[in-house]
């Protein structure tokens, strides 16, 4: 005879035993949602044609987060019992560990963030999701599949990202194009400091004076170039490659006297300053010192631009080393560490300002806490001048200025703009536009307006000054949202204002801030004005020179080559009808058909 639990149905195979809460069948649906999140949140920039910071934040971060609520959703909300949460938890972490350490150096930090964790954590959810009631699978299946999710990023290196927060990678074993550059230089043995130093070809007298192009964007700072004029045929008189090479990282353009072409690179754990031969591209000398600044997105190497004086070039590294070289040789004439002097740390992008000499002073931003914002010394022996209050935050050089008929030093900082005395660093008056992000454009100066970009997508300020005696008036005239640069500086041509909204050519009625027309997406590139043939002379971000008619009827471009390979936020340089290019590995020199 059967008894009553003989008569109790049986489900074959059935993997939840019954009466050990330990194998209880997991709660799914808040890691489903938490998954899904972590898709759309990757996926919310391809929704906008110019995703907004706080968008392109949530893209980033989120999925980071979502991450992390996936470990507590585990730990606290799953059912798993206690001995199946360590034991996933613990396999998680041995995994995540022994995979973090096999990472490529330049994979630990923005990377590791924004996808290794991530993807890591997703792979060890899924198992959980789709096995809920297979207690004796899921946990194994997910440790197994998290080792795919962590070690596949090992795999890699990071080049990078692009302005708008494109990821780059490669294989970690192809060699970089600073390894690249490196090798090169090894197989050289002429490119020795010392062989170039004591060969120096470089004998006649270099000045600002004589200087075709003294230091970042020319003499006024400004990208404008006059007395030249570009034939837009280039299919039958295409762009002649003079001259092409290889270059270390770095964000710096050229400064240019005579045949002289002077930039900054990094090569290895040394900064380098290097003059090189304008008609041929050929090393004439170059000065190394121990420096090596790094950061994730923008990669190594420095940022600022060598500036010209009278027989000195004057330099400043991403680690704070201010130097004043004599250019015919690259031997040192002293020294000054923005460290020691402005009391803190190269900020996150590293230092940046390109020295700006004013009659006997060289002067830089340095960020330093109270008076140590600005700092002048004196440009022949490099003695401290003076120092004054200008924010702690900028990526923006000093700028000179004359509004309303004085003389003066524009500067943009985290704070907003100032004008200051360039003989003691006083202040004469101020804007305060606080911003969060940072700061990085040059102002641009027409009459007495001064127009000031915003990163991370505030707009153009355009401001009216005005004096009645000693006393100044400062008042916004137009705020633009229809002109959001990033580090892409604008020029002005016939009234109205040409630059990159975000990623996209666009141009702006000066007296009124509203937009005429935006097209053709060159990225966060920059661009120069031929003023007297009124055309701009682009190059994209990646790469491309495109010549393009200044009118504010619509986009007219006129010709385009590819023109350098790879990622190119450097400022460009055309000296007659010699455009000279550089990115983060390689410069180019074109000869262009003029008109």
């Amino acid at each position: 005879m059967e008894s009553v639990n003989d008569l109790t149905p049986k489900v074959a195979d059935d993997p939840m035993p019954s009466g050990n809460d330990s194998w209880a069948a997991l709660r799914t649906w808040p890691a489903i949602g938490l998954l899904s999140l972590m898709m759309i949140a990757k996926g919310l920039p391809w929704l906008f044609s110019e995703p907004p910071q706080s968008v392109q934040v949530a893209s980033l971060l989120g999925p980071a987060a979502a991450a992390l609520l996936l470990i507590v959703w585990w730990l606290f909300a799953s059912r798993a019992g206690r001995k199946e949460k360590v034991g996933g938890l613990f396999g998680l972490g041995v995994v995540a560990g022994l995979t973090f350490l096999l990472l490529h150096p330049t994979m630990r930090v923005l990377p590791a963030v924004v996808f290794f964790v991530p993807i890591g954590v997703a792979a060890f959810a899924l198992p959980l999701v789709t096995l809920p009631r297979s207690p004796t699978r899921r946990v194994p299946c997910a440790i197994l599949l998290s080792l795919v999710g962590f070690g596949f990023w090992g795999l890699l290196q990071f080049g990078g990202t692009s302005g708008m927060f494109a990821f780059e990678f490669d294989w970690r074993w192809n060699p970089s194009a600073e390894q690249r550059y490196l090798a090169s230089l090894s197989e050289r043995s002429d490119l020795s400091a010392e062989m170039i130093l004591s060969d120096a070809k470089v004998s006649e007298p270099i000045t600002t004076a004589t200087a075709q192009w003294p230091g970042f964007r020319g003499a006024n700072r400004d990208s404008v170039v006059r007395g030249v004029s570009i034939s837009p045929d280039w299919k039958s008189s295409p762009p002649k490659e003079l001259w092409r090479r290889l270059i270390g990282p770095g964000w710096s353009s050229f400064a240019v006297a005579g045949d002289n072409l002077f930039t900054q690179e990094q090569r290895g754990n040394d900064e380098a300053v290097m003059c090189l031969d304008a008609t041929t591209g050929e090393p004439r000398w170059s000065r190394t010192h121990a420096a090596r600044f790094y950061e994730g997105i923008g990669g190594a190497g420095p940022r600022a631009t060598p500036t010209i004086g009278n027989d000195v070039l004057y330099t400043l590294g991403a680690e704070g080393q201010l130097a004043a070289l004599n250019p015919r040789t690259g031997k040192e004439i002293w020294t000054r560490e923005l460290r020691q002097d402005a009391g803190r740390e190269p900020p996150i992008w590293g230092w940046s300002s390109s020295p700006l000499l004013v009659g006997d002073l060289i002067i830089v931003h340095a960020g330093g806490e109270s008076d140590k914002g600005l700092l002048a010394y004196d440009a022949t022996t490099g003695e401290p001048a003076w120092s004054s209050p200008s924010g702690v935050d900028s990526y923006s050089s000093p700028h000179t200025a004359t509004l309303c008929g004085v003389e003066g030093l524009l500067m943009i900082t985290d704070a907003g703009i100032q004008f200051l005395n360039p003989s003691d660093g006083s202040e004469i008056w101020s804007f305060g536009q606080p911003g969060e992000g940072y700061r990085i454009l040059q102002p641009l100066i027409i009459g007495d307006r001064v127009l000031m970009g915003s990163s991370q997508g505030s707009g153009t300020y355009c401001l009216q000054v005005s004096r009645d005696s000693d006393q100044w008036q400062v008042k916004l005239e137009w705020l633009s949202r229809d002109m959001k640069p990033d580090f892409n500086d604008f020029v002005v041509y016939q009234d109205h204002l040409y630059g990159f909204d975000s990623g996209i050519l666009a141009c702006v009625d000066l007296k009124s801030g509203k937009r005429k027309w935006k097209r053709g997406r060159y990225g966060k590139g920059q661009l120069l004005l031929l003023a007297d043939a009124g055309q701009l002379l682009i190059v994209s971000e990646n790469g491309d020179l495109v010549l393009v008619q200044a009118t504010p009827e619509n986009l007219d471009e006129l010709a385009s080559i590819d023109a350098i390979d790879g990622k190119t936020w450097n400022h460009p340089v055309l000296i007659e009808n010699r455009v000279y290019l550089r990115n983060g590995a390689e410069a180019v020199c074109f000869e262009l058909a003029v008109q």
